[in-house]
């Protein structure tokens, strides 16, 4: 444990007694608070800022209204014309993301106004395959001491509702797709936090067991069944909270020329494979992390990041940001959505639906400046991606993107009724990655994919679940 260093301490009489003072280095001195006082309360810009924040938000004080009027609303290239989701109470924004970029050729094939796949479903498969995934991580760490680093990133986070691209990409595979009214939302799906308490406490205890078998040498054979067991408890929990998830779909639907179709009972997998339209084992993730440590056209994974064992592992590949939009404007133009991960809350405004790099001067306010960059920020923890949403359109001029339309899992209230739009300087301050085809890529991009990925630690930064 860190000490502060000794110091002669000096004693001086108070009201009621006496109070010792350091004047250990570094310590804050009565005349160094005098100061700070004086010097606020002596300047006006100070004391006017101090008036309206006290009676304001800072987020209305600070904000830009040039930046705000001059944000414009309408896109060159607009693809959607279906309303937003809402998953509410929950951190499930990247499985959200996910399954609205497929609906959107779901809603097209079968001809309808608005569609949704469940989102309770994917919950559900997703927070059992997490679970055993991290049961295993216990089992395959069980030799380290419990305070080890691993361990404790493990145990501080046995499972949670966030998750990334490949992963979305693991429970569509092994569990396929239902659509919503197979099996709806219920009140934890909607509002995870006192099923996911329930959930850690079961994985954590089961973690303490599963290394008290391990250090008495139980065998494996022995160590798995037990695993099994907290697996099965596991599954009761979710069954309770979000329902038993069902194996046969029969779906039939009246499409928006009121004809009407019957595709009889297909098993999850097969509801999958007639609906989801884009080809998702092309799709890689793309990441811009400016890092001096993380170069570009190099892939990088994480240890501990994933949901399910045997599936596919997260990999990234770095590029330029350059690449990034560009692969993101091909798709749009293509009439595809774009999934993306971003620092959601930086420089955003909920009610207008608005992000731009400077909508507020927080500078001014403060009579300070803010200068870290996106690498800076990385590397001081001051960012990570926290949220994913979807790119439903974007506006060129001369071929080069102005802005972007954004499709939030929020529901319809912020914004224009649940979409956003985003100025092209957010993109390149707090975007973070986007999924992409392989072939849109160029030649030595792919080429990269195939190399075996830098392996950081699970704290690195870039390591962080969406789960806004």
């Amino acid at each position: 444990m860190t000490t502060m260093p000794n110091a002669e301490s000096t004693t001086r009489t108070v009201a009621g007694g006496d109070l010792a003072t350091s004047a250990a280095a570094g310590s804050l001195e009565d005349a160094t608070l005098r100061a700070l006082r004086d010097g606020f309360t002596g300047n006006p810009r100070y004391k006017l800022a101090q008036n309206a924040v006290t009676q304001t938000t800072v987020d209305d004080v600070a904000l830009d209204r040039s930046v705000v009027v001059g944000i414009d609303h309408t896109f060159s290239h607009h693809l959607d014309d279906w309303p937003a989701t809402n998953q509410k109470q929950s951190g499930r924004c990247w499985m959200f993301a996910g399954l609205n970029l497929i609906r959107a050729g779901a809603i097209r094939d079968m001809n309808i106004k608005d569609f949704e796949f469940s989102q309770n479903y994917t919950l559900f498969w997703d927070k059992l395959e997490r679970a055993n995934y991290f049961l295993e991580a216990i089992i395959e760490s069980a030799g380290k001491p419990i305070d080890d680093r691993h361990v404790c990133f493990l145990l501080d986070r046995p499972l949670d509702d966030g998750g990334q691209w490949n992963m979305f990409v693991n429970v569509v595979r092994k569990h396929g797709l239902v659509p919503k009214s197979a099996m709806p939302e219920t009140e934890s799906s909607s509002n995870t936090r006192r099923m996911n308490g329930i959930l850690l406490e079961t994985l954590r205890e089961g973690a303490l067991a599963l290394r008290e078998l391990r250090a008495n040498g139980a065998p494996m054979e022995a160590v798995r069944a037990a695993k099994g067991d907290v697996v099965a408890l596991i599954h009761r929990i979710l069954c309770i909270h979000l329902g038993t998830p069902p194996d046969i779909v029969d779906w039939q639907w009246q499409d928006k020329d009121k004809a009407f179709h019957r595709d009889g009972r297909l098993r999850p997998c097969e509801f999958a494979d007639k609906y989801v339209t884009i080809p998702l084992d092309e799709y890689v993730c793309l990441v811009h992390d400016p890092r001096a440590t993380s170069p570009i056209g190099r892939t990088f994974t994480v240890e501990y990041l994933g949901n399910v064992v045997g599936g596919e592992r997260v990999v990234y590949l770095n590029v330029g940001m350059d690449v990034m939009k560009a692969m993101a404007v091909k798709a749009i133009k293509r009439d595809e959505p774009v999934w993306f991960g971003c620092d959601v809350g930086k420089m955003m405004r909920r009610d207008l639906g608005v992000w731009d790099a400077r909508l507020f001067d927080f500078a001014t306010l403060y009579d300070t400046s803010f200068g870290l960059d996106k690498a800076a920020r990385l590397e001081a923890h001051q960012t990570q991606m926290t949220h994913a949403m979807l790119f439903t359109g974007v506006d060129l001029l001369d071929e080069t993107p102005r802005r972007w339309r954004v499709e939030n899992s929020w529901g319809d209230e912020g914004g224009q009724k649940g979409f956003y739009t985003m100025n092209d300087s957010w993109f390149d301050e707090h975007v973070f990655e986007i999924s992409a085809r392989r072939s849109d890529l160029p030649a030595d991009l792919v080429a990269a994919l195939a190399e075996e990925p830098i392996v950081l630690p699970p704290w690195d930064p870039m390591g962080s679940l969406a789960r806004g």
